[in-house]
C-alpha cells in the first residue's frame, strides 16, 4: 500500500486520499458480504443436521441475500482499484 503523503511539506494527494477510502469500505464490504456466505453454509449444515425447520431456513435464505446483494460491488470496485494502480506503475506515474 502506498503512501498518500509523500513527504511531511506537500497536502495528500486527492486521488491517492479517496482511493483509499474506497479501499477501506471495499474491504469491510468483502467482509460483510464473505461474512454473511460463511453464516450461510453454518446455517444450512444446522439446518441439515436438524431437518431443516423452517426458521433456520430462513436464515440461510436471508444470509444468502445479503451476500449476493453485497459481493458484487465490493468484489467490482477492488478489480478497479487494482487495475488502476496497475495503470499508474506502467505509465511510471505512481502517485
Amino acid at each position: 500500500m502506498e503512501s498518500v503523503v509523500s513527504s511531511p511539506d506537500e497536502s495528500p494527494d486527492p486521488v491517492l486520499v479517496r482511493r483509499e477510502r474506497i479501499r477501506r469500505l471495499v474491504g469491510l464490504g468483502l467482509r460483510v458480504g464473505y461474512g454473511a456466505l460463511a453464516a450461510a453454509i453454518v446455517a444450512f449444515g444446522v439446518a441439515f443436521a436438524l431437518d431443516f425447520p423452517g426458521w433456520l431456513t430462513t436464515v440461510v435464505v436471508a444470509t444468502l441475500v445479503v451476500a449476493i446483494v453485497v459481493l458484487p460491488i465490493p468484489t467490482v470496485l477492488s478489480y478497479g482499484i487494482r487495475a488502476a494502480e496497475r495503470d499508474e506503475r506502467a505509465r511510471g506515474t505512481g502517485r
